[in-house]
């Protein structure tokens, strides 16, 4: 993990801008920007908030608390959805399970986590729903959709075989240290 004078400093960097100018928007002297980034100080209190207005970054990000990182693990989390094979809504039991024992300890989990379990609650409701609708609508002759109850099955196959990929692709991409995750559908776990 790196020290927080080095993030700030990488993350000054990526923005572009020069110590003076984070100086002079952040209204911190000069030297102790100079400090931080050479780790001779820690910032505290006002200082870093300050820095990490400027730099427009949470607190928490900057600091991890001891969080670490873990391709290996949020390779696995991904391809925890797959539980969902086996166990009815198997893919969004294991992946909570695993999101709240380790949201603390490992970087990017938090948001990686929340937005696999977003998609997985639409992506499972829409699943279950639309086979329902479909055979629903047959057996009071609105037939709004004309399907045979084997069309019904394969829609359900295909749409669940397409979730299941997006879960291998996504756990290799993270593997290789990329941050891919799902698209946030409908944000109701944050």
């Amino acid at each position: 993990m790196n020290p927080v004078g080095t993030k700030i400093k990488e993350i000054r960097l990526k923005k572009g801008m020069s110590q003076e100018e984070l100086a002079t928007e952040s209204q911190v002297s000069l030297r102790t920007i100079q400090r931080i980034e050479n780790n001779e100080n820690e910032p505290r209190g006002k200082t870093m908030q300050l820095i990490c207005e400027t730099l427009d970054i949470n607190i928490e990000e900057l600091l991890d608390y001891g969080k670490h990182e873990d391709h290996q693990f949020l390779m696995f989390f991904h391809l925890s959805v797959l539980a969902g094979v086996f166990i009815p809504i198997g893919n969004i039991l294991l992946p909570l399970i695993l999101w709240m024992t380790k949201k603390d300890k490992i970087q990017g989990l938090q948001k990686i986590g929340a937005r696999l379990l977003n998609f997985q609650i639409v992506w499972t409701l829409l699943s279950y729903l639309l086979p329902v609708i479909i055979v629903g609508s047959q057996f009071f002759n609105k037939e709004l959709i004309p399907l045979s109850v084997r069309s019904v099955v394969y829609i359900y196959f295909i749409i669940s075989l397409i979730n299941y990929v997006f879960s291998i692709i996504f756990a290799l991409a993270n593997r290789s240290g990329k941050k891919i995750t799902y698209p946030s559908i409908i944000p109701m776990i944050k």
